[in-house]
């Protein structure tokens, strides 16, 4: 199991396109959410199907990008209010989502300024 221990989760709200590999992912976090993708951070994200999630963390010396497919049902994502929102959790909700573990407190949206769409 991927350990996200001491790092700072972010969730992408709403649907990103799935076709978007690291440099894709690395724009979306450093343009659009206004965000450093090399901080110790992890950034969640999920297709219009609810069904796939990618998470791309760096690993010190690059990135890597974890890649999820639900065989049978869907992720409980959150919509997203406009585009490029973004939400926080901690480590063990991150887990406890990955696991298909409810999480039981209402996501708290920290939303990030949006620097324009891409």
């Amino acid at each position: 199991m991927l350990s996200f221990e001491g790092k700072k989760v972010y969730l992408a709200a709403g649907a990103t396109d799935m076709r978007k590999q690291i440099n894709g992912l690395v724009t979306i976090v450093e343009s659009a959410f206004n965000l450093a993708s090399g901080d110790n951070a992890v950034f969640v994200f999920c297709n219009r199907k609810r069904n796939r999630l990618k998470i791309l963390m760096w690993g010190g010396d690059g990135f890597w990008l974890f890649f999820k497919r639900l065989e049978k049902g869907s992720f409980p994502w959150p919509g997203a209010r406009h585009e490029y929102e973004t939400l926080t959790l901690s480590p063990e909700e991150l887990d406890a989502f990955l696991s298909s573990t409810p999480v039981t407190r209402i996501l708290k949206r920290d939303v990030v300024e949006n620097k324009g769409s891409l």
